[in-house]
């Protein structure tokens, strides 16, 4: 079945189930397209509140989708490739979670919203990798617990000037951490001369120095407009979200860090197990009553000081 076949299909399906179809910034470019919405955790996490559909399709990596399934439990939700997981959140399995907590009894625990679901019923706070900094800079402890991001805690321990406990102290995105090394940057700063480089808070501290600029993948995308269009933009995060930028951004000059920075779970998610998702309404997230009252309440007062 050709991909265009594919996309009438599942337009075909959204409109009988009254679904939509969120993606992530890193999803390939097809699936992409077919989405009703593309963004960062949190801008997804939006748009599925914002919605009066009766069925969100999460087109990214498990906790995301359970994230859509907490904040809307009222809808199906559906993860079209329950296998699409996130290496980074499984650095912290909900154990080590309570034994930090238990270890660390006055320094509140900020767990990134990549983690496990399981995990995030112990954390105090939940952010994005855009929100990290603004959240723990407004907490009154000077010591406070965060992960499972290693490089993130990093970057928010430079801004900040806070006692970051790392948790666990080795927790890494694979793909910024190998993918986008240092050899791999510069590699591509010498291809490119001149260039503008933009990296996400994931990626290891050499990198970010000699970066430009440092933001979240919205925060990425929002940069680039602000940018000379004669000069090369550099994305130093997954691929896919060079994709993004070059839709939105046709006359800009916009390259990936490293073409092989790929995230094999992100791409589990394609047209035809969409089309399959929607056909047999599978595979659904269910998540215990109790976890959504609990992770949702912890996600709110997050919010909440942010805002304040």
């Amino acid at each position: 079945m050709i991909i265009e076949e594919l996309k009438l299909k599942i337009e075909k399906l959204k409109k009988e189930r009254r679904a939509i179809i969120l993606a992530h910034n890193y999803q390939i470019p097809e699936v992409q397209d077919v989405a009703d919405y593309v963004g960062d955790s949190l801008e997804l996490a939006i748009k599925a509140l914002e919605s009066d559909a009766d069925v969100i399709v999460f087109a990214g990596v498990s906790f995301m989708a359970e994230m859509a399934a907490v904040l809307n439990p009222d809808k199906v939700v559906l993860h079209p490739e329950p296998s699409a997981t996130c290496p980074l959140a499984e650095y912290l399995p909900p154990h080590q979670a309570r034994e930090y907590k238990s270890r660390y009894p006055r320094a509140p625990l900020v767990l990134y919203v990549n983690s496990l679901l399981d995990s995030k019923v112990y954390a105090d706070y939940v952010v994005t990798s855009a929100g990290a900094v603004r959240l723990i800079e407004k907490l009154e402890d000077d010591v406070v617990m965060f992960g499972p991001d290693k490089n993130l805690a990093d970057y928010v321990r430079e801004k900040t000037g806070k006692e970051i406990i790392t948790v666990p102290p080795y927790g890494h995105c694979p793909v910024h951490e190998y993918a986008l090394s240092i050899y791999y940057i510069r590699r591509c700063l010498e291809q490119y001369r001149d260039a503008i480089l933009i990296s996400h808070p994931e990626v290891p501290r050499c990198v970010r120095k000699i970066s430009n600029y440092i933001g979240s993948t919205s925060q990425m995308l929002k940069i680039i407009k602000n940018l000379d269009k004669d000069k090369p933009i550099i994305l130093a995060t997954e691929e896919g979200l060079t994709y993004r930028a070059r839709k939105l951004y046709t006359d800009y000059k916009i390259y990936p860090a490293n073409p092989l920075a790929v995230c094999i779970d992100m791409k589990k998610i394609n047209l035809l197990n969409i089309l399959k998702s929607l056909e047999n309404m599978k595979y659904r997230v269910v998540i215990d009553i109790e976890k959504i009252k609990k992770v949702k309440d912890i996600i709110e007062r997050s919010i909440e000081l942010m805002r304040s």
